[in-house]
């Protein structure tokens, strides 16, 4: 088993900035893929960004250019910059884990960023 703990979320106004850290711990394996989604009011969870382990990423288009995802290996944690937040950014951050063979998804509890004026 793999557990998931974030931190980083709150209460921030328009065009500013928070970063959300995520560290995972238990059954590490080498090959594996970390990042976040998010669930908003009233919609579906959706992707924001992912990182291999290969440092490949892949990002949402609602925040391609807004928001950085990066991860230190070493300590098994993933990071996601999050700049020029926007009222539309608030939704509930989970911090997600895949590894392959077999393949099996873990999640985090899910921190709260609120945008608002």
């Amino acid at each position: 088993q793999v557990q998931l703990v974030e931190s980083g979320g709150g209460l921030v106004q328009p065009g500013g900035s928070l970063r959300l850290s995520c560290a995972a711990s238990g059954s590490i394996f080498s090959q594996n893929v970390m990042g976040w989604y998010r669930q908003a009011p009233g919609k579906e969870r959706e992707l924001v960004a992912l990182i291999s382990s290969g440092g490949i990423t892949n990002y949402a288009a609602s925040v391609k250019g807004r928001f950085t995802i990066s991860r230190d290996s070493a300590k098994n944690t993933v990071y996601l910059q999050m700049n020029s937040l926007k009222f539309e950014d608030t939704a509930v951050y989970y911090c997600y884990y895949r590894v392959f063979a077999p393949n099996m998804d873990y999640w985090g509890k899910g921190t709260l960023v609120t945008v608002s004026s």
